[in-house]
């Protein structure tokens, strides 16, 4: 019999998260932040796979001014196993790069692409999810993808509308549905309609296939990539001249085989400032404090400070975010936190 495909996961690690911003910015993003479990997400992710995937089958792809900083985090890593992109051009150049990458490593691998910068709570259930999304994608021409079973009617995540069941074999733990529709970010009264059904899961953007499979969809529906995944080692030339999009609107939104294993995940890719509420506790008056605080007449604030011990004092507010960091404060209404990433073009350069 057959040996199954080699399983590889590259992690994918460029992004800015600017819309937690002050807490993260270019020089030092959020998959480093430590605010989420105590260690930087970026360990976190990687440590998520260990026991599953062997060190020496992982990869991580950043930016080139993100590089040492990432090898100093996974010393595990030799400098090959970490790619660096001259220049940001979104999720879809880093899914062919580490394709192009891979194929001359093992052209029959199974490759799971993850974002570096979530967090999930049931680690365990995550790998069993994965190994099973791996085995299943190894057998056939599907992308597939994890699903995470929505626990509020979530406006900021993006959604799978979930079809007719893949059938799998008995051993498998996992319920496995054909995708109908990648859905974008609903208004709320969507949002509940979906998590009345039990039908839509939040799409939390990993993605398994054979390294094969995923060339062929860009060879379907993104052909402007398939340079740089047959020629990644000129990535320094190609990179500039690739259009910024994420691997989601330029490749699976049109691909058709994709199936998805939903799995309870404990998944949050803590993207907005909102999401420090439902990682922490608030007082008796609904304050979320990470950081010293007296609170007067004051209700509905979230606080965090970051590389100091100032204490905030608010007094007769209510609903406000107030972040602190060493080089800058914000202030805004927590209602209007996922606008922030707005205020990042009226910004100093050395701030964003």
């Amino acid at each position: 019999m057959d040996a199954a495909p080699a399983l590889y996961a590259y992690i994918l690690a460029g992004g800015q998260g600017e819309r937690l911003w002050p807490l993260s910015v270019s020089a030092r993003p959020k998959q480093f932040l430590d605010l989420f479990g105590g260690e930087p997400l970026l360990v976190q992710t990687f440590r998520r796979i260990t026991g599953l995937v062997p060190p020496e089958c992982c990869a991580v792809i950043t930016l080139r001014e993100l590089c040492e900083p990432t090898a100093e985090l996974l010393r595990e890593l030799s400098p090959d196993q970490i790619l660096c992109e001259p220049c940001a051009r979104n999720t879809a150049a880093a899914v062919a790069l580490a394709c192009g990458h891979l194929l001359r490593q093992d052209p029959e691998a199974v490759l799971a692409l993850l974002p570096a910068d979530h967090v999930m709570t049931r680690p365990e259930a995550f790998r069993v999810a994965l190994a099973e999304a791996a085995l299943v994608a190894s057998k056939c021409s599907a992308i597939a993808t994890l699903g995470a079973a929505p626990t509020f009617p979530a406006t900021g995540y993006g959604y799978l509308a979930c079809g007719k069941v893949v059938p799998t074999n008995e051993a498998c733990q996992t319920a496995f549905f054909q995708v109908r529709q990648f859905v974008e970010k609903p208004d709320e009264a969507t949002a509940r309609a979906y998590l009345t059904t039990g039908r839509y899961l939040w799409n939390v953007g990993i993605f398994i296939a054979r390294v094969a499979t995923f060339r062929e969809a860009f060879r379907r529906h993104a052909p402007e990539y398939l340079p740089l995944i047959d020629r990644p080692e000129d990535a320094e030339a190609l990179y500039p001249t690739l259009p910024k999009r994420s691997f989601d609107v330029a490749v699976m939104e049109h691909y058709r085989e994709i199936i998805v294993a939903r799995s309870e995940l404990g998944w949050d890719d803590v993207g907005s400032l909102e999401a420090f509420a439902r990682h922490f506790p608030a007082d008796a008056q609904g304050n979320t404090l990470l950081a010293p605080a007296v609170m007067l007449d004051a209700s509905g604030n979230l606080v965090v400070s970051q590389g100091d011990a100032r204490t905030t004092a608010l007094l007769g507010v209510h609903d406000l975010a107030v972040i602190h960091t060493p080089q800058a404060t914000l202030v805004c209404p927590r209602a209007q936190a996922q606008r922030v990433r707005d205020l990042l073009p009226h910004l100093p350069e050395a701030l964003r």
